[in-house]
């Protein structure tokens, strides 16, 4: 039987989600992580490169002398770690916007992934994202799918730039407030508990997705409701 859910607002996670994680640790990291460094050279005087990598010399302590040969070790250590450090992100957005228009990228999304984003949509519910990855880079990956493109369909995209950690409850308010909505008619899906308690806690109605196969694909979602595809709910406006 298919779960039913009322919202305003159905805000989306990336990685595990939508997408498998290999989308994001094998596909576009081995794509960004050659040319870190050619980017940063080829825009000396990009202001938003300018101050990424101000940022990267000032969190690894790097002295200004530091050529970009340091800078990327610092990059690829980041990277190696998983860790979401604003500076890498807004680099690699960059980096990928570019891949994904001149044809490089191209996003492969589950299979109930779109026919459900497009549903939603239809139904006039409103569809925002909040991913790790930067603004820019969420927009490009939507932007060229194996699926057409799906930029039409989402209002909002969040980062934890504009809004924050996504294991902290001060971001789900934030994005609430962005969003102009209650925050009870706004539900979240994504695979990872702790995010889900963290929106939960905001007033948030919340839904982990648990895909076979994926890294928490067996993880204790406790009290959230759980579906292994978006075909085990429905969402239906206010």
């Amino acid at each position: 039987m298919t779960a039913e859910l009322s919202a305003t607002w159905v805000v989306l996670d990336i990685e595990g989600t939508l997408t498998a994680t290999s989308q994001v640790h094998v596909v576009l990291y081995d794509y960004a992580r050659p040319r870190l460094g050619p980017w940063i050279d080829e825009h000396p005087d990009d202001p938003v490169v300018l101050d990424a990598v101000a940022e990267i010399r000032k969190l690894a302590e790097l002295p200004e002398s530091a050529g970009t040969d340091e800078i990327v070790r610092v990059l690829h250590g980041w990277m190696a770690a998983d860790q979401k450090i604003a500076p890498l992100k807004t680099l690699q957005g960059l980096i990928w916007q570019r891949g994904y228009a001149v044809g490089d990228l191209v996003t492969e999304f589950f299979g109930d992934v779109a026919p459900a984003l497009r549903s939603w949509h239809a139904a006039g519910l409103n569809l925002a994202v909040f991913s790790s990855g930067s603004v820019a880079g969420q927009i490009a990956s939507f932007s060229r799918t194996t699926d057409g493109d799906l930029t039409g369909l989402f209002t909002h995209h969040f980062d934890t730039v504009n809004a924050g950690p996504k294991r902290e409850e001060r971001s789900y308010r934030a994005i609430a407030a962005a969003l102009g909505a209650p925050s009870g008619e706004v539900v979240f899906f994504s695979d990872v508990p702790a995010e889900l308690d963290a929106a939960a806690a905001a007033g948030w109605q919340t839904v982990g997705v648990a895909r076979d196969g994926e890294p928490y694909g067996d993880a204790d979602f406790g009290a959230h409701p759980k579906i292994g595809s978006f075909d085990g709910i429905g969402v239906r406006p206010v």
